[in-house]
């Protein structure tokens, strides 16, 4: 019987993971140079870290086992929780604010479809020890800096305030409260009319296109700061009060990236000013957002901005193991500068080269009896010419190649 892949899962060739890591080298580049540190969390932690605080939605859809203890633990299903579990077990003592950021994977019993898996990666941000307008615009700043690096284009921001639409159901159970938010969230807004609640005020908010004024009596004056901070760094946005994001644990200033070449699984980032410090008896001020990983991916494939990235690789050919420890010392200098493989088959010469060329190698490096007269043989297979360097100018030759 063979064996198939776990459905919503997927496997990565060789193609897939240059494009992979070439989008975490952008991301990670953009995030340190703001000054954020990479860390990593656990794959999956004890159940009660995410019972109160992360939703009824993420809940249903979680992985939730017992180990062999009978403790009951989940696969992540986003991190934000469990890096302030982290700071708070581990990380308190640090200078604040808290610059984080994380490029790590996460697990969700959903259906799959395009952009939607039930294993996914999210890049992620968090800065602990405040939610200030300026925190909010930095990190609203810096994922823009992501996607222009990327040279991604079709995207939108926009930018709401649940705390907005909370005070306007402060007297409804906290169940209710949150199923109500998630038909914001999923665009069911007719389903609304289902509550007791001043539907047509509510209404009137998510879909707001007044001015500063009523921005101002709507959402405070730190809406107001963060848009003058985004106005300064040429970052345009929209204000969308119907963004309230799927997560219980949102308190303030949330936004979303939204690319609509995906379709329905259009958002590639989301966060926002969280609160999440209850849940370990003290207030933590923090704010962040994650990146959907692989609709990024996607959003730069759809666009075509992905570059072919070019490197120059070796081949290295033996002709007889007498040469061996001379061939390990030539492997050392290349793979200082390039990648290098060894020919391992036992092929004869015209069967490697076939390979080579293959495999798309640009040289050829060839070791037998005239290592004894003092030079290496390389092949270019593009311009199919070949030269005979001598040992002591190689490394030189390599490097200037």
């Amino acid at each position: 019987m063979a064996i198939s892949r776990v459905k919503g899962t997927r496997d990565f060739s060789p193609e897939d993971m240059k494009k992979r890591r070439y989008v975490e080298g952008v991301m990670r580049s953009v995030f340190e140079s703001y000054g954020y540190e990479e860390i990593l969390t656990p794959t999956f932690e004890y159940l009660e870290l995410f019972l109160k605080k992360s939703g009824e939605e993420v809940l249903k859809h979680a992985y939730i086992f017992k180990d062999k203890s009978g403790k009951d633990l989940i696969l992540r299903p986003e991190v934000t929780t469990p890096v302030i579990r982290f700071y708070v077990s581990n990380l308190r003592n640090r200078p604040h604010p808290l610059r984080l950021y994380y490029i790590t994977n996460c697990f969700r019993y959903e259906e799959p479809q395009a952009g939607r898996y039930r294993e996914f990666w999210q890049a992620g941000v968090e800065i602990i020890g405040t939610n200030s307008p300026e925190a909010m615009a930095e990190l609203i700043i810096m994922a823009d800096d992501v996607l222009k690096r990327l040279n991604i284009k079709h995207y939108e921001i926009r930018i709401g305030n649940v705390e907005v639409l909370k005070n306007l159901l402060s007297d409804v159970d906290d169940r209710i409260r949150s199923k109500i938010l998630r038909h914001i969230d999923k665009g069911e807004i007719e389903k609304l009319k289902e509550y007791d609640i001043n539907y047509e005020k509510i209404l009137s908010i998510i879909t707001f296109s007044g001015g500063r004024n009523e921005l101002e009596e709507i959402a405070g004056k730190d809406m107001l700061l963060l848009m003058d901070y985004l106005d300064d760094a040429g970052v345009r946005y929209k204000v969308d009060f119907s963004i309230v994001r799927g997560l219980d644990y949102y308190s303030g200033i949330v936004f979303e990236i939204h690319n609509n070449k995906l379709g329905a699984q259009k958002q590639i980032c989301g966060g926002g000013v969280y609160s999440l410090g209850e849940l370990f008896g003290f207030d933590i001020k923090a704010c962040g957002f994650a990146f959907g990983l692989d609709r990024v991916i996607l959003s730069a494939e759809r666009e075509n901005v992905l570059p072919e990235v070019s490197e120059r690789r070796f081949m290295l050919f033996l002709f007889d193991k007498k040469y061996y420890k001379k061939a390990l010392e030539i492997l050392r200098i290349v793979r200082k500068y390039y990648k290098c493989e060894m020919e391992i088959m036992r092929k004869k010469i015209k069967k490697s080269l076939e390979y080579a060329n293959s495999k798309g190698i640009d040289f050829f490096i060839i070791v037998g009896e005239e290592i004894e007269k003092g030079y290496i043989t390389i092949k270019d297979l593009k311009r199919n010419v070949q030269e005979e360097v001598p040992i002591e100018n190689f490394e030189e030759y390599i490097k200037n190649l």
